[in-house]
């Protein structure tokens, strides 16, 4: 069984340009995810403004992401997708404005954070449905592999990067600076799509096309189980908030632990990425969610307990890597089981799913800490999602037994 990462969709000219750009464009992002992270944090001492972040980004996420899928089944998602790159665009250079005039607002800086949530909510579904447009259906799942791959290497070099900068420039400036420059990638891959108008029976976007994506997945148990795993995953066990403190009370406040932790998911991400090919040949997909998951909280938790660096490291990255198989999986479900002209309105959801999960993780774990610290927010986080998962896998047997129809 081959082992290593599927590049053969690369070969594909427009899903090699849509790749590339995500690269790029994804490396500045997260860049920026540290450092306005770590700005809220010098701001105001406090882990739970740091989650706040989380909520900065929810309504935009929810409301954007699930009209921005309806929009993606309606009209031509090359269009889309440069409008909705555009608004995110826009959203980083408001935030390296505020950097330059030093202006140090909380609340400026959560604002620009929803726009870009906006702009991100439009754009990722589009991009989601676009994927099974300009590739063979069998070429799907290594495609995710490589989408994993791309949020792995942005999430493994983005930090690191934000860390040098802020290092070596004194300031947040040259990481929001970095992060507008990159971002100019996503905008170019999206012109050189080739169009991509809706195919099958169009619904005008709106309250009712929103409805029917909704009440297609509520009437699908194999869909639905895909998200609620998801959101097990992320609003558990989701720890982000909190490396800013936990660099602070353990590492002495070093920059250089907090870009290390901020990419240790990432490592495994990447690592284990480069060995992904075995998970395009694993038939029993809804088993496998379950196992993964519960390896990633598992992982969560003993990160939690453990004091040297090297070995929280060591344990997100092992969660890292369940997390990249968990979301090959569940795109995969996600684009082969649903039509075409329900595919933005899927990709709509899962982007809430899949965005907003870790935003309400950071809500989670930053008013957990308040509550109970940062050991028994972090690891009984990580313990509640493995919980939560095996009685998921016991009580719906449909999602347990699963198999795709590749």
């Amino acid at each position: 069984m081959p082992l290593l990462l599927d590049v053969r969709p690369l070969a594909v000219p427009a899903y090699r340009r849509l790749w590339t750009g995500q690269v790029t464009a994804g490396i500045g992002l997260q860049a920026s995810v540290v450092a306005v992270g770590q700005q809220i944090w010098e701001l105001t001492r406090e882990s739970l403004w740091v989650g706040m972040l989380g909520l900065a980004h929810l309504l935009p996420l929810v409301v954007f992401g699930l009209w921005g899928g309806a929009i993606a089944d309606a009209m031509d998602r090359r269009k889309l997708l440069i409008i909705g790159s555009s608004v995110a665009w826009v959203s980083t250079l408001g935030i390296l404005i505020q950097a330059l005039l030093g202006i140090g607002s909380v609340w400026l800086l959560l604002v620009n954070v929803a726009v870009g949530a906006a702009g991100f909510a439009v754009s990722s579904p589009t991009r989601g449905a676009i994927i099974p447009r300009v590739l063979p259906k069998e070429l799907v799942t290594s495609a995710n592999a490589l989408n994993g791959m791309v949020m792995g290497t942005a999430s493994l070099v983005g930090p690191m990067v934000a860390g040098v900068l802020m290092w070596a420039a004194g300031g947040y400036a040259a990481v929001y600076a970095f992060d507008a420059v990159l971002f100019t990638a996503t905008l170019y891959a999206a012109y050189r799509l080739p169009s991509l108008p809706p195919l099958g029976e169009v619904s005008r976007p709106g309250a009712r096309a929103v409805a029917e994506g909704l009440r297609y997945i509520f009437t699908s148990k194999i869909l639905l189980m895909s998200f609620v795993v998801d959101l097990c995953a992320m609003i558990l066990a989701y720890p982000r908030a909190l490396f800013p403190e936990l660099v602070d009370t353990r590492f002495g406040g070093s920059e250089v632990a907090l870009g290390l932790l901020n990419s240790a998911m990432a490592f495994g991400v990447v690592g284990g990425g480069l060995l992904s090919g075995w998970a395009r040949n694993v038939r029993r997909q809804g088993l496998g969610l379950i196992v993964v998951i519960a390896i990633w909280g598992l992982a969560v938790a003993a990160a939690g307990v453990v004091d040297q660096l090297w070995l929280v490291v060591l344990f997100m990255a092992i969660g890292g890597y369940a997390d990249m198989i968990s979301s090959v999986w569940r795109q995969t479900i996600l684009q082969t089981y649903a039509p075409d002209e329900m595919r933005g309105r899927m990709q709509g959801v899962f982007m809430v799913v899949v965005a907003g999960g870790p935003r309400l993780g950071d809500l989670r774990a930053g008013a957990s800490a308040a509550a109970f610290g940062l050991t028994g927010a972090w690891v009984g986080g990580g313990l509640a999602c493995v919980a939560a998962v095996i009685a998921i896998g016991l009580t719906v047997p449909s999602f347990r037994k699963y198999r795709p129809q590749l």
